[in-house]
């Protein structure tokens, strides 16, 4: 969840102060008492993670202090601006805004909340889990964090989690893994590894769980892999190293707890998360979902089917898919339409007297937006969304102040088109000597 870089308030982008203050019953969260509060926390917490500039959590705001102040005292309400903290949304997996959270028993596995956005549903919801959670506890079953805490303080972190490596299994395991790996190198006689050793073994639990086992934490034994010390180099213990595919190992140098070594992982599962997806705009809730709930939504207008068939759109689609890879951690929204689908949206962006294709990227808060003036290509997109991401770039309102009507239409069934097919003219009725032969 990268935000922009650079002077960001010159075109697109205004700087918003957060939604919440002290004054009220929301508690703040933030990466530096995010733990302490929530994860530590024998209570249930409910977290909204929203962006400042994003309309449905401006919208939310006043439901979601209304269930706060409700709750005070019963259930902890929270927010996080995931736009400002964006390695916090990211850790939670929060690719689109406002994203809440319940933090239950298991303050590791949060659930998602799928409930209305009204501060009857909120406080519904919240009480519905608190009975959950004292059901849990009145039948034995709490998984919460107070067990893990006294595991921890009675000798050790379990180590369950931790992938002993050996120099047999090291490449089958690791080298062209799509995972990424963190492995510790230690000797049995180390202070400083027995040292790390619990926070390791808790790391690579969290982690586990975080990240759906896409980052793994390893250990090999160096003194007995000799080879597997060689070949990286292992001069002094512990080191560790990262493992991603197709890169040269890179050394970890950040801190030792646990806490730490989960902050870095997941900046790295962030690193590799999947791009946003592609979305065609077949109706006017893929658009207005897609551009209320990014900072910006970068639309896409294509050439007709009968103009590039299958294999020529693919190819343009080709395309957005690398730049939305590339620029994945801006959490923008993609979109594409096809030339003549919608055209009063084409008209709104001043999009067609250009040719196709073309883009256009939106900031529908402010509703302004810029055009590309370059190739639609990997490097004509790049320059333009780079400029972009850096607060440069010529912008316009959009046309009429708001999104067009948005007419719904038949997603591509990735088929070639076809021309329409008219309809035949029988003239055997038609007895052309009456005809003036000279008009023929």
């Amino acid at each position: 969840l990268l935000y922009v870089v650079g002077t960001v308030s010159c075109t697109l982008f205004l700087a918003v102060n957060g939604l919440y203050s002290a004054s009220d019953d929301v508690i703040e969260l933030t990466p530096t008492n995010f733990n302490k509060e929530v994860i530590q926390s024998e209570s249930l917490w409910l977290v909204e993670f929203y962006a400042p500039w994003c309309g449905h959590c401006q919208r939310l705001t006043p439901e979601w202090k209304k269930a706060a102040t409700a709750l005070k005292g019963v259930v902890k309400v929270g927010a996080v601006d995931a736009d400002k903290h964006q390695s916090l949304g990211g850790q939670y997996g929060v690719r689109g805004f406002p994203t809440i959270k319940i933090f239950g028993a298991n303050k590791h596995k949060a659930e998602d909340y799928q409930g209305g956005r009204t501060s009857d549903a909120i406080v519904e919801a919240a009480l519905s889990a608190l009975r959950s959670l004292v059901k849990e506890r009145l039948s034995g079953r709490s998984g919460g964090y107070s067990s893990g805490k006294q595991s921890r303080e009675s000798g050790g972190g379990d180590k369950k989690d931790v992938i002993e490596l050996t120099d047999d299994s090291f490449d089958k395991n690791v080298i062209n893994s799509d995972d990424v790996w963190m492995v510790e190198f230690y000797a049995p006689w180390c202070g400083h590894c027995k040292n790390l050793e619990p926070e390791w073994a808790a790391a690579a639990t969290e982690v586990k769980e975080q990240t759906k086992g896409k980052v793994k934490l390893a250990a090999v034994d160096a003194t007995v892999n000799q080879m597997l010390a060689g070949r990286y180099g292992i001069r002094g213990f512990p080191t560790i190293k990262i493992f991603q595919k197709g890169e040269d190992p890179v050394d970890y140098d950040g801190g030792r707890t646990r806490s730490d070594i989960v902050a870095r992982a997941l900046d790295l599962f962030s690193d590799n998360a999947p791009p946003p997806e592609l979305l065609e705009i077949i109706s006017e809730d893929v658009l207005k979902s897609t551009c209320d709930a990014h900072q910006l939504c970068i639309i896409s207008v294509l050439p007709h089917i009968l103009d590039t068939g299958a294999s020529g759109r693919n190819s343009y689609l080709d395309v957005m898919l690398k730049m939305a890879e590339k620029y994945k951690k801006k959490m923008w929204g993609w979109l594409w339409t096809e030339a003549g689908a919608q055209s009063d949206l084409e008209s709104s962006l001043g999009i067609g007297g250009f040719g196709y294709p073309a883009m256009a990227a939106v900031n529908a808060r402010k509703m302004k937006f810029a055009l590309l003036k370059g190739s639609f290509s990997e490097q004509g997109i790049n320059e333009f969304l780079r400029e972009l991401s850096v607060g440069r770039g010529s912008t316009a309102p959009v046309g009429g102040g708001a999104f067009p009507k948005i007419h719904s239409v038949e997603p591509w069934d990735g088929k070639d088109g076809e021309l329409p097919v008219e309809d035949d003219i029988d003239l055997s009725d038609v007895d052309l000597d009456d005809w003036d032969k000279d008009e023929l």
